[in-house]
């Protein structure tokens, strides 16, 4: 049976063919011409992709310090709680157990 992934495959095989054909019957000069075109093309390329990649940490950066400030503003004891819900666990933990351990003793 026949699938879309192997049509895929086949029309990537011709195109590639067709590719080498044609790059087999060009000129030294036009071969160089293709190279150089295609470098300036990925080099174009990878600077785009480092621009958005800083543009994007930039973004994030923003995002977070925004949604902080907002969070504030909205829910005032919101630092605190974030605070406490993600703060050091084995430090509460510590101050819970000493501050259990204190009230029990002093009924007796």
């Amino acid at each position: 049976m026949v699938n879309n992934k192997h049509i895929a495959t086949f029309i990537l095989g011709a195109l590639a063919g067709l590719a080498a054909g044609k790059y087999t019957s060009m000129s030294e000069e036009e071969k160089e011409q293709m190279m150089n075109n295609l470098k300036e093309k990925a080099n174009k390329l990878k600077e785009d992709a480092s621009k958005s990649a800083e543009q994007a940490k930039d973004y994030f950066s923003e995002l977070a310090t925004k949604g902080m400030d907002s969070l504030k503003e909205h829910f005032p004891g919101a630092e605190k709680w974030m605070s406490d819900l993600f703060g050091n666990k084995s430090a509460d933990s510590h101050t819970a157990a000493s501050d259990t351990g204190s009230t029990e003793a002093s009924p007796s």
